[in-house]
């Protein structure tokens, strides 16, 4: 059974021009904005490295938390191979704290565990006398979990001359720990999650894992796990991320690229990609109330009550506006939802 909507959000990946950067990035703050007057829950950053995209989210959330007052941020996801545990602590305690409304903050950070995306491309810049030994494993992110806590990292507390030192990562940030997502594609990694008390944040991707279902049954049988592992059972928050593509006020010149965007890559949906056996769920475009009725068809939508829809990479500014306009102000009521104050 469909549950209407309780949470919207979207996702972007904040594409520049290397040769001028500055107007790509300050694109991505506007489109942060245009999501809070909207009414949007929440806004994600999707990490990339070495891309002419949001390598530094942290940085980019910071100046978003200064020119919004209320939508949260997150990201989806950060590839935990390439951060150092303890100095992604300290930055994202500071940035919840600076984010924060009334004593809660906004900052939801996402995480991916394993080599990052070319990593043997880069690793002896990253890690020149390590790469061989770094645990790019779960462990990584637990050591990140147990700094967000307040576990000690430290065997020393007290005062040195005029300086006062903690055994803990500073500043911590009440709630912070809870509001950590994890980005699963696998069964395995979903009941990981699960067992672990995190979020789950599931996207467009998933392994099929030798599995003949189509993607829709494959990330219903991964969210079902996640919850069967997770303390909180059926409440367990799960949010969804599909690429979806509302029409109904885009001109025509809009809509075709919009077709032609999803045609160009639906071949990938139709059999597992490469050797982790990747499958792409279809972007889906057309008017809110054709894709209200793909979602409510759905069974990894009719799992979830929340969503970061994903924007497509390549598009123009105004299309984004579009978009997100539409998403906002008829896609999201079609499926139950209705904007923040």
């Amino acid at each position: 059974m469909n549950r209407p909507l309780r949470r919207l959000g979207f996702l972007t990946i904040g594409l520049f021009d290397p040769a001028d950067p500055r107007p790509g990035i300050e694109e991505t703050l506007q489109v942060i904005e245009l999501g809070e007057r909207l009414g949007f829950d929440s806004a994600w950053l999707r990490h990339r490295h070495l891309q002419h995209g949001i390598s530094s989210p942290v940085t980019i959330m910071a100046a978003a938390t200064q020119r919004t007052s209320r939508i949260e941020l997150g990201t989806a996801v950060t590839p935990l191979g390439a951060e150092n545990p303890f100095r992604l602590a300290e930055d994202l305690g500071t940035l919840d704290v600076l984010s924060a409304v009334d004593g809660v903050g906004r900052i939801n950070p996402g995480f991916s565990v394993g080599p990052p995306m070319n990593y043997d491309r880069y690793k002896h810049a990253l890690y020149p006398a390590s790469h061989e030994t770094e645990d790019l494993s779960y462990g990584r992110l637990e050591r990140l979990l147990s700094y967000l806590d307040g576990e000690p990292v430290s065997d020393f507390e007290g005062t040195m001359g005029i300086e006062t030192f903690s055994r803990s990562i500073q500043p911590q940030s009440r709630g912070l720990r809870d509001r950590v997502w994890y980005g699963g594609g696998s069964l395995g990694s979903c009941v990981w999650a699960g067992e672990h008390g995190l979020n789950l944040l599931t996207s467009s991707v998933v392994k099929a894992e030798g599995s003949a279902d189509d993607f829709a049954t494959i990330q219903r049988r991964q969210i079902d796990a996640y919850r069967a592992a997770h303390p909180a059972g059926a409440q367990a928050r799960v949010s969804q991320g599909l690429v979806v593509i509302p029409t109904d006020t885009a001109t025509p010149d809009q809509a075709a690229r919009y077709r032609a965007y999803a045609d160009a890559r639906l071949p990938r949906t139709r059999e597992p990609q490469g050797p982790a056996g990747l499958l792409f769920a279809p972007d889906i475009v057309g008017t809110s109330a054709e894709i209200a009725d793909a979602l409510r068809a759905h069974a990894g939508y009719q799992a979830v009550d929340e969503v970061a829809f994903a924007l497509p990479f390549s598009f123009e500014h105004d299309d984004y506006v579009q978009i997100l306009t539409d998403i906002a102000t008829r896609l999201g009521p079609a499926l139950g939802w209705g904007p923040a104050a």
